[in-house]
């Protein structure tokens, strides 16, 4: 990796952009999913199937996806709004009631009335996950229901310090959306951040910063090996192919590195503790780095203080979410 001239940001200074996250505003879109859990015990294999039976002793639901993206910016002391699609059932109502009083805009999220609301089942035993079933359509949505959403983002656009994607190709994200959300942030010069997903990748050309994880770095640039040196080429590719401003590529237990233009490159090594669960790890990657961007930091600083963060959630069982508090300690003393 190459080193940066830059100074290295102090503990001091990166606490001052966390102190600043209220005075930023993002607005979400993408896919909103509702994440269901449901805990028990095993203590026998079923006499039908070499399966476990796991006594069910408690079941949640959670904000997930773009919505965990949302949750997490609200817990790290920033204002959010999301917008998405729900289908008109238990899991749409289930997945609003969540939203509830956390949003101040009653828009933002459409009713599909021919798709369900996507909804991921963890079955999760002695803090190990059994098995998880998920209820979706990946289809794309349809004209009238993009225009709505889009619409709705040129409403909100005037008070938006930044604008993310998350993308879980669940049917929000499509070709002719990403190019008008790139063109309207571009309008209003706002960075405009991406979480993607490989299958469209062709969609994020233009973006400020796409924050893909090493899987989907290796895979959308066509190499084949997951080493550091397959790690650069990746992320210099796919700088270069999508003509953005940053490439930040997650990397689990290594940490994350970070392209930019002039082939400059950074490694930051993982904060993590303890990994217990990596579920919505990407999801506080990608709120941290908005809020940090949103109040005057570089895609650097705003990386730094996304790594902290999602040292800090990887030692949650499942979705989970940082405060300001938790960041600035982390920060401070990690």
């Amino acid at each position: 990796m190459e080193a940066s001239d830059d100074k290295e940001p102090t503990p001091r200074t990166l606490r001052r952009y966390i102190q600043r996250f209220p005075q930023a505003s993002v607005l979400v879109v993408g896919d909103l999913i509702l994440d269901h859990y449901v805990v028990g015990k095993v203590s026998r294999i079923s006499p039908e199937a070499p399966v476990p039976v796991v006594h069910v002793e408690s079941e949640s639901v959670r904000l997930g996806g773009a919505a965990n993206v949302f949750n997490n910016i609200l817990a790290l002391g920033g204002k959010a709004d999301v917008c998405g699609v729900i289908g008109a059932d238990e899991s749409g109502r289930l997945l609003m009631k969540e939203l509830g009083s956390k949003r101040s805009s009653r828009g933002g999220v459409v009713i599909d009335q021919d798709r369900p609301t996507t909804r991921k089942s963890r079955v999760i035993a002695h803090n190990q996950q059994v098995v998880r079933y998920d209820i979706e359509a990946r289809r794309e949505l349809k004209a009238p229901l993009q225009r709505k959403i889009l619409r709705y983002v040129e409403s909100r656009l005037r008070d938006l310090s930044c604008l993310v994607v998350s993308d879980y190709a669940k049917g929000v994200v499509s070709a002719p959306l990403m190019s008008e959300l790139t063109r309207l942030a571009a309008l209003r010069r706002i960075p405009i951040i991406v979480d993607p997903k490989v299958e469209h990748f062709s969609y994020y050309k233009g973006v400020t910063v796409i924050t893909p994880n090493h899987f989907e770095a290796i895979q959308a640039s066509g190499l084949h090996r997951d080493d550091d040196q397959s790690i650069n080429e990746a992320g210099a590719m796919i700088r270069q192919r999508l003509g953005c401003r940053s490439v930040l590529i997650t990397r689990g237990e290594k940490g994350m590195s970070l392209y930019e233009g002039d082939g400059a490159s950074w490694h930051l090594p993982t904060k993590a503790k303890q990994v217990y669960d990596v579920t919505g790890a990407g999801d506080t990657v990608i709120a941290t780095l908005a809020l940090a961007l949103s109040v005057g930091a570089n895609v650097k600083q705003g990386a730094m203080l996304a790594n902290h963060a999602a040292g800090i959630v990887v030692g949650m069982v499942g979705t989970g979410t940082v405060s300001p508090e938790q960041l600035i300690e982390a920060v401070e003393h990690g």
